[in-house]
């Protein structure tokens, strides 16, 4: 089993409301999405985290139960769910501004982990907000140091530079979860923001010598990269008629996870064995995944049934 740990909030996405512009309450947040994604392609998943008790909690809670999420890690909040709103540009890419101050899922406290996780959790997922807000971030810390070298540990930044008022710790505080990853995945616009001076060959390549097995990088309708010891692998995206990108790349970790379990790397011993052959099928297909999440409105990941066969 992955389990998926992070934030899970309401994006409010912009509609069209009769003559007038307004916002759709929409499930997400990134660590959410990624469990989401996981389940819809019959990985076992679980999310953990802390959900309101609000009527948005309520809707988060059912839809990761409808999705084939356990919920064993989940914890109950009496604080109000994260808002997110979104607002989408000409490129229909996405750019958001939250509301997260004393919310549920950022109150992650060390008292809500579970005093030891079940024997079947293979990998851990980390990302996103929840590597930034308090109380969550310290909490996540303390989780992932205590299942190192335990667990496959796998990180994406998903950088939100509107909540990061330090660059400079953020990017030292990144780098160390980077050194405890055995898998990082980030976005050309992650790179870009945090490293604007050098090209994502080398800032990924650096990354690759604190410590991770594989480094991948998405490049937007350009495909995406991935980077091992020995080679660099990329692959070109897969065409589609964009509706929006919200999720596209939680759609592409869930899809990236999915590939690892069914081809039986989902493994801390097996990772660094990864050949560039196998490297680029797994880009193919979690590209693909990430492309047809493009052509729907919000984060709504692909199902097992709609993508090539994992096996």
């Amino acid at each position: 089993m992955i389990v998926v740990s992070g934030e899970a909030l309401i994006d409010m996405t912009p509609s069209g409301c009769g003559a007038e512009r307004g916002y759709i309450p929409r499930l997400g947040g990134s660590p959410y999405n990624v469990a989401v994604a996981l389940g819809r392609l019959e990985v076992p998943v679980a999310f953990l985290g802390r959900l309101s008790r609000d009527f948005f909690g309520q809707r988060l809670r059912a839809h990761l139960v409808s999705n084939g999420v356990n919920g064993c890690y989940l914890r109950d909040g009496h604080e109000p769910s994260t808002l997110a709103f979104v607002s989408l540009n000409d490129g229909f890419d996405a750019e958001y501004a939250f509301w997260t101050e004393n919310s549920a899922d950022r109150n992650v406290m060390p008292s809500d982990l579970p005093p030891v996780l079940d024997d079947d959790v293979v990998a851990l997922h980390f990302g996103s907000l929840s590597l930034v807000l308090e109380p969550i971030a310290t909490t996540l810390q303390l989780l992932v140091q205590r299942e190192l070298g335990k667990r496959v540990i796998v990180v994406d930044p998903n950088v939100r530079p509107l909540l990061i008022q330090d660059i400079d710790a953020y990017r030292t505080r990144l780098e160390n979860w980077v050194r405890r990853a055995d898998v990082v995945k980030a976005s050309r616009a992650d790179m870009a923001w945090l490293y604007p001076n050098d090209p994502v060959e080398r800032s990924a390549r650096n990354w690759l010598e604190l410590g991770p097995s594989l480094v991948i990088v998405t490049l937007g309708s350009e495909g995406s990269v991935g980077f091992i010891r020995a080679e660099t692998v990329e692959v070109p995206g897969s065409p589609v008629t964009v509706v929006d990108t919200v999720g596209a790349g939680d759609a592409f970790s869930a899809a990236m996870l999915a590939w690892l379990h069914y081809q039986g790397c989902l493994n801390r011993d097996l990772l660094p064995e990864l050949s560039s052959q196998r490297l680029a099928q797994l880009l193919r297909f979690a590209n693909l995944a990430s492309a047809r999440t493009c052509a729907r409105a919000g984060a709504e990941a692909p199902y097992r049934y709609e993508l090539p066969a994992l096996q």
